[in-house]
């Protein structure tokens, strides 16, 4: 690993610092309407594959250029007309006339099995391209997109390297079933399963080698992936190059700097003594110890990054090529943690026979080396106390030296909080996971057939975690079990293999003398999903007593086979209709209930095409749109076979005594063999419009989605089943919203450009069944999980899903709350589980994005900003706060957050609602400025510098560590770091 290091970072240094220099030419010029012959200022001009390069043209519309030769080709673009590239062969003056192109024809966007012009499309659709990316250090592709499509919510799981994010196309539409979007990349649809020892499986993708991501949102776009479609598409597609492109180099490096914005108020040492003196006994004040330690920054450090890509990208006579390398180290601010990643990707697309047949080659592999640190260490940070030392002695004493609580035979105390620093250092949690995907992609057009293209897609996603590991030292106080068993070494591996196969036909056609076109496509899908894993638990040896924990070997595959079809019917270019349908079967599914039609159907109308718009000439667009579609979800979370009996083996620490002999059990499970999809119904009506020639764009969109047979868990029947719980298709959930966003370029001249952009979703959701008949004394579902066996939320026909389900709280007279006191809110006479109540939901009512950039000559700057509100948070750290819970009499002391002051509790109220706070938030997730280098040697074709702040600071009154937690229970998250980066880009 350490060579191939050196190597990447030794070649991009050389590369970046071989600059010998050469003249320049320069190109000089006006640019014109071709239908008016005015003038056109603010046009961009560049050279071509050196976007960096360029200029724009003045008020008089006339422009001048440098160039590195007068043998190279210039762009020339501007908002409303269609691009030109004009072969400058040895001028010096070239004038151009740019044609009207008010719909911007050329603006070609990926749907499924295919691409679409922007304009003909009739589904709710978001194209996030390579030049509207998020900045800044970036690990993952889902903070590409984050914050720049209305109604996707993208919240990052935490601040660990590489950690993944939760995405949510339109809220999800199951309770108990996964609601995470299928992925396609490249064409090969991703599993929906993680990998393990991996934290984010979009991982997989180095950023910089992504061109575009484009998000299904409504059923009549999504529908033609049918049983995997009900939360969205997120289609993700790499670069490639293009036929006859002369050979480009790119390198892109970037160094970032990791910050701890922030840290929960927990008490210090001196304040920590007053408090066990005020409200304990000599006990407890004899357990105080003299030091003054802060244990956040005992496990907390700033923490350095890098990243590097090199890319080369051109065409050998009729073969395209792009191979790109890239390693990224990724320190994470809790120590022991991080990430390194090494990628590689070769996409090949040569064209034979007259181009009558495309092929396309695509290849990445990577490597991801990861170090997990142990997060338990958070929470006993806050918790540990402060007067007490990191060590009392050196490796070779009792618990390796760190100071821990025991009890008078010197064992640790099984319940205290565990030394924070001991939790990082004396565990080792690392994996190795390598991954490929690749597809060969095969486009023939008969000469005898020119309407029609025949396609194969043949793909695959193999990934082998051959050395999970985790290993605890056999002298951690952490790890000891109370019977003089320490340690552990466990050992766990995962090879997935998930194959495709796709052919379809497709036939296009014009028909001039009814002014319509047909575009249709029909195929056929096959997929094979396999996973084997196995996972060795023990203790390390100690004592000679050796305890095996888990020792299992997994295997398990499934199916899923499809037959689809789409068409796109266009009637004098205004009218416009499209219908999907697909035809799946599962394996996961019994033969009764195996196979899933899922059509849709959308309209739209191209209202500014029409005659009685002509005379509003700032119009530039006015389209609308009315979809429906039904899709479904077969990753249920229940396994590849949960319509059959299974039996589980015993682990070796619970067998059966026969006679002499332990022998391990098999345990029948509990099955629902009537298991079938969820589905989900979509209606979707939206408007895309524009002005001024398209400098003022954006759409207006409403929704509702019903999910029916939805999966809950039920309690069968006495005798009829193997468990007292099933899962069963049963319920219903509605969802509503609407979205709306805007593009705006207020500015564009010679010397400047400013673009503005802003989304909104409103959305709200609602449980209207979750038994087979109307039974309105059922609670619902209880879940989220908290302290001491507790849980928070619920699950209940009438009200949103996850809504938290707590007691009134009362407060005195100075609005301080009472401790134990509640409302009656049945007025019983009794306060008990019968008086509580749902109340708010951790889904925001409404979601915001802005986003901005602005250049001025070779400076340029931009900034991305989300808002959530109407977002709850049940704050778990501070309802366990209480001076009891400072002192236990079995020998230890714990700290806790500040917040006791507020409540000034004596014992832990975790059902109370004055722990659920309002978490609506504003994050400034990067601010980047950068600067164009224009007087470069001709080596150089262009040289970017530019600095980023991610997660620059965040607006809310929410009174924990951070605001934005998805699922609505703060329980010690890793915190966000704030992260400085300085990035160069050059092309050669």
């Amino acid at each position: 690993m350490i060579p191939i290091k050196k190597l990447l970072i030794t070649s991009c240094l050389v590369l970046g610092l071989t600059l010998p220099g050469l003249a320049q030419s320069s190109v000089s010029g006006t640019v014109t309407d071709a239908q008016s012959g005015e003038t056109l200022p603010g046009v961009n001009i560049t050279v071509k594959n050196m976007p960096e390069r360029g200029t724009a043209t003045n008020a008089n519309g006339t422009y001048n250029l440098n160039v590195p030769s007068l043998q190279d080709t210039l762009v020339y673009s501007f908002v409303g007309f269609v691009k030109q590239e004009v072969p400058i062969n040895g001028r010096t003056t070239i004038d151009v006339s740019l044609s009207p192109d008010v719909q911007q024809l050329e603006d070609v966007v990926v749907i499924g099995y295919g691409t679409q012009q922007r304009e003909d499309q009739t589904g709710s659709i978001t194209s996030v391209s390579s030049e509207d990316f998020n900045e800044g250090a970036i690990t993952s592709a889902q903070e590409l997109f984050q914050g720049k499509a209305s109604g996707v919510s993208v919240t990052s799981g935490d601040g660990a390297p590489g950690s993944g994010a939760t995405i949510r196309i339109r809220g999800g539409s199951s309770l108990t079933a996964s609601n995470d979007p299928l992925y396609v990349i490249d064409g090969v649809p991703l599993d929906g399963g993680g990998v393990a020892g991996m934290r984010n499986p979009l991982n997989t993708i180095n950023p910089n080698d992504i061109e575009s991501i484009t998000i299904l949102k409504d059923a009549s776009a999504t529908a033609i992936y049918g049983s995997r479609a009900s939360n969205g598409v997120v289609l993700i597609e790499t670069k490639t190059a293009e036929q006859g492109q002369d050979l480009q180099v790119s390198y892109t490096g970037k160094a970032s700097y990791q910050t701890i914005p922030k840290m929960l108020d927990v008490y210090s040492a001196d304040e920590f003594r007053n408090i066990i003196e005020q409200q304990h006994g000599q006990n407890a004040v004899d357990l105080l110890g003299d030091t003054n330690t802060k244990w956040q920054d005992q496990i907390y450090n700033p923490a350095f990054s890098q990243d590097h890509n090199l890319s080369l990208a051109g065409s050998t006579g009729f073969l395209p090529y792009r191979v790109s390398l890239g390693f990224s180290d990724n320190s994470g601010i809790l120590k022991t943690s991080d990430m390194e990643r090494l990628t590689g990707s070769v996409t090949l697309n040569p064209s034979f026979f007259d181009d009558n047949l495309e092929v396309n080659l695509n290849l990445k592999g990577m490597r991801v080396d990861n170090f997990f640190a142990n997060r338990g260490a958070i929470g006993s940070a806050v918790y540990f106390d402060p007067t007490q030392p990191v060590m009392v002695g050196n490796e070779d004493d009792p618990w390796g030296g760190y100071y821990t609580w025991t009890n008078s035979q010197g064992n640790p105390i099984p319940i205290a909080p565990a030394n924070p620093v001991a939790m990082l250092e004396q565990q080792n949690d690392i994996s190795t996971i390598y991954r490929s995907i690749g597809k060969l992609k095969l486009d023939y057009t008969p000469d005898f057939f020119s309407n029609i293209t025949a396609t194969l897609n043949l793909g695959y996603d193999y990934s082998d975690t051959g050395e999970g590991q985790v290993r605890v030292q056999e002298n951690a106080a952490f790890q000891y079990d109370g019977s003089g068993i320490g340690g552990l070494w466990t050992d766990y591996n995962q090879r997935k293999e998930n194959e495709l196969l796709d052919f379809y036909i497709k036939y296009q056609n014009d028909f001039p003398s009814i002014e319509s076109s047909v575009d249709f496509t029909a195929g056929y899908s096959w997929e094979h999903h396999l996973e084997e894993s196995s996972n060795f638990s023990t203790n390390r040896l100690r004592q000679d007593t050796t305890v095996v924990y888990s020792d299992t070997d997994f295997a398990t595959e499934n199916y899923l086979l499809s037959t689809f079809g789409r068409l796109n019917y266009s009637y004098k270019d205004k009218y416009l209709l499209t219908g999907t349908i697909r035809y799946d079967g599962t394996s996961r599914f019994s033969e009764d209930n195996r196979w899933g039609l899922f059509p849709s159907l959308a309209l739209a109308w191209k209202v500014h095409e029409e005659p009685f718009l002509s005379e509003f000439e700032k119009l530039s667009q006015l389209k609308l749109r009315l979809g429906y579609g039904v899709t479904g979800q077969q990753r249920i979370n229940q396994g590849d076979y949960p319509y059959l009996g299974t039996y589980t083996q015993s682990q070796p620490t619970a067998s059966y005594l026969f006679g002499n002999e332990f022998v391990q059990t098999l345990r029948p499970e509990g099955y629902n063999q009537n298991l079938k999809w969820e589905e989900t119904t979509t209606y979707n009506i939206g408007m895309d419009y524009g002005f001024f020639d398209g400098r003022l764009n954006g759409s207006l969109e409403g929704y509702y989605r019903k999910t029916t047979d939805l999966l809950n868990v039920v309690t069968p029947p006495a005798g009829t089943n193997l468990t007292n719980s099933i899962l069963s298709n049963i319920g219903s959930l509605e969802v509503k919203g609407l979205e709306f966003s805007v593009t705006s370029i207020p500015l564009s001249t010679e010397d400047s450009y400013w673009e503005v952009s802003f989304n909104a979703t409103h959305s709200v959701n609602e449980i209207t069944k979750l038994t087979a008949g109307d039974n309105p004394g059922y609670e619902g579902v209880r879940h989220g999980g908290i302290s001491i066996g507790n849980t928070i939320q619920v699950h209940s026909v009438g009200y949103p899903r996850s809504s938290f389900y707590v007691y009134e709280q009362v407060y005195d007279e100075n609005g301080d709350p009472i401790e134990g006191v509640y409302v009656d809110r049945n007025n019983d006479g009794v306060i008990n589980s019968s008086d509580l109540y749902r109340y708010q939901s951790p889904d925001s009512d409404v979601s915001f994005g802005f986003s901005s950039r602005y250049e001025y000559k070779n400076w340029d700057a931009s900034f991305s900003a989300r808002a959530e509100i109407g977002n709850y948070v049940f704050n778990n750290v501070a309802a366990g706060a209480s001076y009891i819970g400072l002192y236990n009499s079995t020998g230890y002391l714990s700290n806790t957050t500040t917040q006791l002051e507020d409540t000034e509790f004596w014992s832990s109220r975790f059902l109370s609602d004055h722990f659920v706070e309002n978490a609506s938030f504003l994050r400034m997730d990067n601010i980047t400025v950068g600067y164009t280098f224009s007087q470069l040697p001709d080596v150089v074709k262009s040289m970017r510098l530019a600095a980023t702040v991610q997660n620059a600071f965040v607006i809310s009154n929410y009174d924990g560590l951070d605001p934005e937690i998805f699922g609505g229970i703060d329980g010690n998250i890793y915190p966000r770091p704030r992260t400085f980066v300085l990035s160069a880009s050059l092309n050669f």
